[in-house]
């Protein structure tokens, strides 16, 4: 398959290659050199792969994380009760900026990691589109809360697996 998808790459009907994988599996595909971007889950509520990140980035490849929002609030129908639990224990809502939501929080959460070339984010209309972009121009959070939130997800048992 890596074959083909080269081929067509040298024949110049696509640019680059990219792969949509999770661990323990896109270690091995970070290895073969062959994609030119990976799209990794990742949020403050999904800290798994927040060291593969980094491991890809530096390999040269793009980054591209999908559920940066942490698949939006409690109650969205996602089937993610469970992941604000670890919000609660963590007790990231003393990190919010006043008016923030938790959602906008776990957006610049997101945006904070340094080796993350751009994120997928889901909207469900222009409003919530707008909210989004609106988010996204706050940018990421400063080091010190990013390191803070990164440090109390770990003591709640969200952290990083590989």
């Amino acid at each position: 398959m890596l074959e083909v998808l080269r081929e067509i790459q040298a024949s110049g009907k696509v640019r680059w290659i990219g792969i949509s994988s999770t661990l323990p599996h896109i270690s091995k595909y970070i290895e073969t050199g062959v994609f030119d971007s990976f799209q990794i889950p990742y949020s403050a509520l999904e800290r798994d792969h927040e060291n593969v990140i980094s491991g890809t980035a530096l390999s040269g490849a793009g980054t591209i994380i999908r559920g940066g929002v942490g698949r939006g609030e409690p109650g969205a129908g996602l089937g993610n009760r469970d992941r604000w639990t670890v919000w609660e224990k963590a007790q990231l809502d003393e990190l919010l900026d006043e008016g923030e939501s938790r959602t906008g929080f776990i957006l610049r959460f997101t945006l904070s990691h340094p080796h993350m070339s751009t994120t997928i984010v889901g909207t469900k209309n222009p409003e919530h589109l707008a909210e989004n972009l609106r988010i996204a121009a706050k940018g990421a959070l400063s080091t010190e809360v990013y390191e803070e939130a990164k440090r109390r997800l770990q003591a709640a048992g969200q952290g990083p697996k590989a």
